[in-house]
C-alpha cells in the first residue's frame, strides 16, 4: 500500500504540474463558468444563466478530468514505454491503474471544491437538490469517460492520441449541453448529442441540482450503458507496450 500511495502522489504532483492539463482540468470550466454568467449572451432559457452553467461546467470539468488529462497522460507514458516498466516493477499493473484512479478522484475533488463556491457565489442557488444522485451521475460519468480516454490512450501514438482526446473533448463540449441549451441544436444534431455520455451527464447533474433535465430517466440508462461498456472495452484494447 505504501508503494501504491508514493505512485498516486506521483500522479497527483504530475496531472497538477502540467499546464496544459491544469488549463483543461480547472482553467477552461472556471472561466466558461465566470464569463457566461456574467455575460448573458447564451439563451439557457432561464431566469439567471448561472442555474443553467453551473451543472454543465460540472459535467465539463468531470470530462476533462476523467478523459482528456487521464488518457493524454496515459497515453505519453504508453509511447515512451512508462508504462511497461512501472508494469514489471513491485508496484504491479493493478496498483498503478488503483494509482490512476485515486489521482482522477482527487482532481475532481479539488474541481469541485472550487467550482460549487464559485458557482454559489455567482447567485446559483438550486431548489431541493439531491447530491447523492448527483455524485452517482459523476461516479458514471467518470467510468465512462475514463473509458473512453483509455480507449484512445492504449491504441494510438502520443500525438495523435493527444489530437484525437482534444478534438473529441471540443466535440462532446459543444454537443454535451453544458454551454448550448439541447433546445437550441438542429433536430439531427440533438438526438445525437442525447446518447452521447456527455449530454446523458448535463442532463443528470441539470435534473439532479436544478430540477431542468429533460429526460432524466432516458439520461441515466444512456449514461450507464456507457459507464460499463467504455471500461470493459478499454480493458479489451489497451495495450501496455
Amino acid at each position: 500500500m505504501r508503494v501504491a500511495f508514493v505512485q498516486l502522489r506521483a500522479e497527483v504532483r504530475r496531472l497538477f504540474s502540467n499546464g496544459e492539463q491544469l488549463l483543461l482540468t480547472l482553467g477552461i470550466p472556471v472561466l466558461l463558468l465566470v464569463f457566461f454568467s456574467v455575460v448573458d449572451v447564451l439563451p439557457t432559457g432561464t431566469k439567471d444563466p448561472i442555474d443553467f452553467l453551473a451543472p454543465g461546467i460540472l459535467a465539463l470539468a468531470t470530462m476533462s478530468t476523467a478523459m482528456v488529462s487521464l488518457g493524454i497522460g496515459t497515453g505519453f507514458e504508453r509511447s515512451y514505454h512508462v508504462l511497461k516498466r512501472l508494469g514489471a516493477t513491485p508496484l504491479g499493473r493493478p496498483r498503478l491503474i488503483g494509482a490512476k484512479i485515486g489521482s482522477v478522484i482527487a482532481v475532481q475533488i479539488v474541481q469541485f471544491a472550487v467550482l460549487i463556491p464559485i458557482s454559489f457565489a455567482l447567485g446559483w442557488n438550486p431548489l431541493s437538490p439531491s447530491w447523492a444522485l448527483a455524485i452517482a451521475g459523476v461516479v458514471a460519468g467518470t467510468m465512462a469517460f475514463a473509458g473512453i480516454g483509455l480507449s484512445l490512450a492504449g491504441r494510438l501514438p502520443g500525438e495523435i492520441n493527444l489530437a484525437a482526446q482534444n478534438g473529441l473533448y471540443l466535440v462532446l463540449l459543444l454537443l454535451g449541453g453544458m454551454v448550448i441549451p439541447f433546445v437550441k441544436l438542429p433536430p439531427g444534431l440533438r438526438s445525437v448529442a442525447k446518447v452521447l455520455p456527455s449530454g446523458a451527464l448535463t442532463d443528470v447533474l441539470r435534473d439532479a441540482l436544478s430540477d431542468a433535465g429533460t429526460q432524466p430517466g432516458t439520461s441515466w440508462i444512456v449514461l450507464g450503458t456507457w459507464a460499463i461498456v467504455m471500461p470493459l472495452l478499454a480493458a479489451r484494447l489497451f495495450r501496455w507496450d
